[in-house]
């Protein structure tokens, strides 16, 4: 068995969904809509952590590694994100979500 509640971090991982969905859906900023999306991420890869620990040593390296990529996953997001912050902010002067309807400059 393990040394770790299985239900506790999988709920954490829930709250930490349904905060960064609740950012994402509620937020009109696109640096807060950004960190919004990096928070419901980093639910996912706590979830392939915990659920490759807990199934044991033949499914630990698929979960860590799938974790691992999730982790490039999100800096990619973020250095694209914030390429596109800066573009809207040259273009129009602010980076409010409503405001840039359409992404073309």
């Amino acid at each position: 068995m393990t040394a770790f509640p299985l239900a506790g971090l999988v709920g954490l991982s829930a709250v930490l969904l349904g905060v960064g969905l609740f950012g994402m859906l509620t937020r009109r900023n696109f640096i807060l809509l950004l960190i919004s999306i990096e928070i419901a991420m980093n639910a996912a890869i706590l979830d392939f952590v915990v659920f490759a620990a807990y199934w044991g040593p033949g499914y630990g390296l698929r979960g860590q590694s799938a974790a691992v990529v999730l982790v490039g996953l999100a800096a990619t997001e973020v250095a694209v994100g914030l390429a596109i912050v800066l573009a809207l902010n040259r273009a129009r002067g602010s980076i409010n979500v409503t405001e840039s309807a359409t992404l073309r400059l």
